[in-house]
């Protein structure tokens, strides 16, 4: 008897209401090293879940205005866990997060299943998203899972002939290659940087063509920059 497939559409439809969405598939190949379920074996599938653009501000948002504490610390990993955690349980599917360990590869997960590479950044770039989209969490299945493979765009970096977000950073951080970690963080603790960057999001970033349209809500921006660590 042919295994039976993840219910993709149910998932998709609980997905719905959070401002999330199945962002792509993998099946692992017979003897690939994949993650344990916790029903006991290995996966033969996973499917990430995603935001595109600001899609999950307004159910996260209100969300956290109903909790006493705002969802304490790190209340988008708390938010993503208290929403994916039960689809995982209708899907019949274990949920593993980036926040959790053990650590998952979530960006080599994402590079397989969406054809992404990465931006001087440092973060996937998307050929339609652009720098505006993230995964929250992925669900792993006992089974394959049977769909529409995504369609691999080329690389927009390969095609970006001006490249702006290498020369738009206040203190040249953000190189072909690499980006320069410690330079960045040391700016954005003076007041030029917590006027700008820290203010209303990552200049380079920002300065970024593709994806335009799907670029964060002035809210979004402020609070992914006020969560980090400086």
């Amino acid at each position: 008897m042919r295994p039976r497939s993840p219910d993709l559409e149910t998932i998709r439809a609980a997905l719905q209401p959070h401002g999330l969405f199945l962002r792509g598939f993998l099946n692992f190949a017979e003897g690939e090293a994949a993650p344990h379920l916790a029903a006991g074996g290995l996966a033969r599938s996973i499917a990430l879940v995603g935001n595109i653009g600001s899609s999950l501000w307004s159910a996260f948002s209100l969300w956290r205005e109903a909790e006493p504490d705002r969802g304490g610390c790190d209340p988008l990993d708390t938010w993503s866990k208290a929403v994916i955690h039960p689809i995982a349980a209708l899907a019949d599917a274990t949920a593993w997060f980036p926040s959790d360990p053990p650590w998952q590869p979530f960006q080599q997960w994402a590079m397989r299943a969406e054809g992404l590479k990465a931006s001087p950044l440092g973060i996937l770039i998307h050929p339609v998203y652009g720098l505006w989209h993230g995964y929250r969490g992925a669900l792993g299945f006992a089974e394959p899972i049977i769909d529409e493979p995504a369609a691999h765009g080329a690389h927009p970096c390969d095609h970006c002939p001006d490249k702006p977000c290498l020369t738009t950073c206040p203190v040249a951080a953000v190189h072909p290659e690499t980006f320069d970690v410690p330079a960045c963080r040391s700016h954005l603790r003076t007041p030029e940087g917590q006027g700008g960057c820290m203010s209303g999001g990552c200049l380079a970033r920002a300065a970024c063509p593709v994806g335009r349209d799907f670029r964060y809500d002035h809210a979004q921006l402020r609070f992914h920059m006020a969560a980090l660590s400086l």
